[in-house]
């Protein structure tokens, strides 16, 4: 187990950070697909890409989208392919200056989905620089699994590694999250593409890169199979995925650990079901919130350091996690954050979330059914000790417009962390996906965490 560090910044409430650094919560999606990622003519050789394979859209129509659907920011993500890094390069790039063109509003990421070496996707994100067109495209010929066209093999955890490496070295190093982690597992805890101990290795090697995962993967408008988590055995709970989802799973292992380790939730947009597809818009149903100023290189540090909540279908667009010491010595800790207090000593969490005002995409205003604080730490072996505190709607303070939440209890002996989630249904564990379930019924939020260290008793 890793232990907690005793070094951390103390942070003040999140009301004293829109005051000092005039940062709101800007809500965004780092996985949208355009008309770059293509089909392949394979009857050719190198294969010749063949644009609007798998989105009709262009990057123009997606940001006008995420806009209308009240997003500050977005990454677009298209995939690869043999030799894609030259349509990033000639043809994407170029496709993404026109689209900052032309919705100047919305703050826009180069990226790109990357092909993981030995195992499957995640949403690359670079940083805005005057070698962020020349960055990706290094980062997508030497290291994505699927740009073999001159036989070098990529598909080795090796590789991953190496890019790893590259890019925690650029002077502006960019961001990874894990896509979909759980999506080609086989059951529950039974995993596929991706597995705990590649997550593990991928951290280890570049811990400001490789941030951390989907919570709530994309393609959440099918009705078959929702976010193409195919196999009924391994499905998503309540829309988000099982690392996630399961108290004292994979995620809460990570967190126990000490790993500074995030979720969000994405659209991964190809096809919108108005359209004939299977997929909503860039924050039509799904938004990650990050504190941040209205700046591209801010929404990238939230987004590094843990700032961040995730919520499908508008089901809050605000909230506060704090926690303190009890006797009010210290000041707050917020999400991403971690707080030393000495070990035994009264902590005291509180949950403070808001609803919208106006109706969500699909013309209703859901209601909060429920809200959930969970404590974890390491325990013995690699599961870690998790305490829960549930609120069913009505057993909870209102504050004006603000749904509340408290609790105090001890810190953990050798520390741990704290998280929230809430939902618009009154199971108490999220249940199972199944086909023909309706996501609009089923919502959802989880924050990232806040980590307490406890310090020796003097």
């Amino acid at each position: 187990m890793r232990p907690f560090l005793l070094l951390a910044v103390l942070a003040a409430p999140l009301s004293a950070c829109a005051a000092d650094h005039d940062r709101a919560w800007q809500a965004g999606d780092h996985h949208v697909h355009s008309e770059w990622s293509v089909d392949w003519d394979r009857s050719t050789t190198p294969p010749t890409p063949v644009p609007g394979g798998d989105s009709p859209y262009t990057r123009s129509r997606n940001a006008r989208q995420a806009l209308h659907y009240g997003l500050t920011w977005m990454v677009h993500t298209d995939h690869g392919g043999p030799g894609h890094s030259a349509v990033t390069r000639d043809r994407a790039w170029p496709a993404l200056e026109q689209a900052r063109r032309d919705v100047p509003a919305l703050i826009q990421f180069n990226g790109m989905e990357f092909d993981v070496p030995a195992a499957e996707h995640a949403s690359l994100i670079i940083a805005p620089s005057a070698r962020e067109r020349d960055e990706l495209v290094e980062i997508e010929r030497r290291f994505s699994r699927n740009e073999r066209v001159d036989g070098v093999q990529r598909d080795d955890l090796q590789t991953m590694l190496d890019a790893l490496a590259h890019m925690r070295a650029l002077p502006a190093p960019p961001l990874m999250f894990v896509n979909h982690p759980s999506r080609t597992a086989t059951g529950v805890g039974r995993w596929g593409d991706v597995e705990p101990a590649e997550l593990r290795a991928w951290h280890d090697t570049a811990p400001r890169v490789l941030v951390g995962m989907e919570g709530a993967p994309g393609h959440q408008a099918i009705r078959s199979e929702r976010g193409l988590y195919r196999n009924a055995s391994a499905p998503t709970f309540g829309g988000f995925d099982q690392m996630t989802t399961q108290v004292g799973g994979v995620w809460d292992a990570l967190l126990a650990e000490g790993r500074r380790f995030w979720i969000t939730a994405t659209s991964d947009s190809h096809h919108n079901l108005r359209d004939g597809g299977r997929d909503y818009d860039p924050g039509e149903y799904s938004k990650t919130y990050v504190w941040a100023r209205r700046d591209a290189h801010d929404i990238l540090d939230g987004l590094r350091h843990g700032r961040m909540f995730a919520v499908t279908g508008d089901l809050i667009d605000t909230l506060e996690l704090t926690v303190r010491a009890a006797d009010g010595s210290t000041p707050a800790a917020t999400l991403g954050e971690t707080l030393v207090l000495p070990a035994g000593a009264t902590m005291h969490i509180e949950l403070k979330v808001r609803q919208p005002t106006t109706p969500n995409a699909h013309g209703q205003r859901p209601a909060l059914a429920q809200l959930e604080l969970i404590v974890g730490h390491a325990g013995t072996g690699d599961a870690p000790r998790m305490q829960t505190r549930r609120w069913s709607a009505g057993t909870w303070r209102r504050e004006g417009a603000w749904h509340v939440v408290r609790w105090d209890l001890p810190v953990p002996a050798g520390g741990g962390f704290v998280r929230a989630r809430g939902s618009s249904t009154q199971e108490p564990t999220p249940l199972a996906d199944v086909r023909g379930e309706d996501p609009w019924r089923d919502l959802g939020f989880y924050t990232n965490p806040v980590f307490v260290d406890a310090a020796p008793v003097r």
